[in-house]
């Protein structure tokens, strides 16, 4: 190396001998290029190309991607915590509901993500907190917040997340009680043979709770009070969460890929013999065999006959097949990405439309990949165009998990991406006429999953 090369490094040093610590950048850290190596191994299983373009710096991103998600294995409730307890005198002590301060507070609709345990993928958690403060003190607001986020940044499930969010408040607040419900919705991803995904239904829901001190019994007219400010009847229980843990292993594994998964977990702060993980690497590997670079052979249009012109000039009529569910991975941070594709096309007065199975196949098929949007659109589009005469149309509307799963952490985000041949290319009118069907049955897709419970 060059002294030129060795400047940068030679300072890094300096500043930190000098300031008695030194730690060495992310990118060079022993945990982010353990992930890194063991991302690359994951890829090679998948018969990927790491040298690929789209996927060089895949494993950087997500090494990125996991060691943000669980950095609260690092951090402490206390540092958040105690500088931010606030002297509020209120009533006086004994005196109503709690003595000190007295009264429900309820801070809701927390946003968070978290990492199942089970299968390495994340989860949307929507939390409400309600406490009643003593002691004459009441917690800063945002720290409510900060609290949860330290749990949900590690491998999780529900119920322990609830438990440990209350635990800590009870500890380092200690207030007369604490109440804390999430819900949570963890995605459900088909089977790759189920052609017809539209009845699958995409994630799994699951409502936990837990309280503490004057909330410990769920019966009391205290919990009824705080539930009230939800506007729910009750809390559900469920005994299945993750779906993974119900799904059929491969009877082969490779072990090279086993280990690259426990190192993973590893590198994280985890116990990869914690009896929780223990089947962790198999159901990860499961899920991410499903999108395998091997060339499927489309036996989908055997039968179909394609648009021919002929000489006949008829009348073409817009046919539209809406809100077709889609399933997916980024080839980028190797995170889910979902929704629903419109394809819309001409076909002449008379002819038969594409039958409604064959086009959702079709969907299904390129979504099951290591995919950007914008390719699988245009690749649905390319696909189609032959059996339709060449005038066709696609819109695909997604949720990213990776953009509730980063550091953006933007939830409620959605994308849509459109792909245009023949016709639509330049018929502004075709296009607005079919955009306009898409608007009058608007389904949203968002990252974060936020639909009811």
């Amino acid at each position: 190396m060059g002294s030129l090369d060795e400047g940068p490094l030679n300072l890094d040093l300096e500043i930190g001998l000098k300031n008695g610590s030194f730690e060495l950048p992310f990118e060079h850290q022993p945990e982010t290029l353990a992930i890194q190596d063991a991302v690359k191994l994951l890829l090679q299983g998948l018969h990927e190309d790491v040298n690929r373009e789209g996927i060089k710096k895949t494993p950087f991103r997500v090494a990125k991607a996991l060691r943000e998600g669980t950095r609260g294995y690092k951090q402490k409730v206390k540092e958040y915590v105690q500088s931010a307890l606030f002297p509020e005198a209120g009533l006086d002590s004994g005196v109503g509901q709690a003595g000190g301060v007295g009264g429900l507070v309820v801070v809701r609709d927390l946003d968070h993500y978290s990492y199942c345990e089970s299968c390495l993928l994340p989860f949307h958690v929507r939390c409400h907190i309600g406490y009643v403060p003593s002691e004459q003190r009441v917690l800063g607001l945002s720290k409510f917040s900060r609290v949860a986020d330290v749990f949900a940044k590690r491998l999780q499930e529900p119920k322990r997340l609830a438990d440990e969010i209350c635990s800590a408040l009870q500890h380092w607040v200690k207030p007369s009680g604490v109440a804390v419900v999430l819900q949570c919705s963890h995605i459900h991803f088909p089977s790759l043979d189920l052609v017809d995904s539209s009845s699958h239904d995409g994630f799994v829901r699951l409502m936990v709770s837990s309280g503490s001190g004057v909330f410990e019994d769920e019966r009391s007219s205290l919990w009824g009070e705080f539930l009230s400010f939800l506007k729910f009847k009750g809390v559900k229980t469920q005994a299945e969460w993750c779906p993974s843990v119900k799904s059929k292993l491969f009877l082969e594994e490779d072990q090279e890929m086993v280990s690259a998964v426990v190192t993973i977990l590893r590198s994280l702060g985890e116990d990869p013999s914690r009896k929780e993980l223990i089947a962790t690497p198999s159901r990860f590997l499961n899920w991410m065999m499903n999108f395998q670079n091997v060339n499927l052979e489309m036996k989908l249009l055997n039968g179909f006959n394609s648009v021919k012109a002929n000489g006949d000039i008829r009348e073409k009529r817009l046919h539209c097949e809406l809100k077709m569910p889609f399933w997916s991975m980024c080839e980028h941070h190797l995170l889910p990405f979902y929704g629903v594709v419109h394809v819309g096309y001409y076909c002449t007065e008379g002819s038969n439309a594409i039958a409604s199975s064959l086009l959702k196949s079709i969907v299904h098929f390129y979504g099951f990949k290591l995919q950007v949007q914008e390719r699988m659109t245009r690749q649905i589009a390319e696909k189609l165009s032959p059996l339709v005469g060449g005038d066709v149309i696609v819109v695909a509307e997604a949720g990213h998990t990776c953009m509730i799963s980063r550091g953006i952490e933007k939830f409620g985000s959605s994308t849509a991406t459109i792909a245009v041949l023949g016709q639509f290319c330049n018929d502004s009118s075709a296009r607005v006429a079919f955009l306009d069907k898409i608007s009058t049955q608007q389904l949203p897709c968002k990252a974060d999953s936020s639909s009811p419970i």
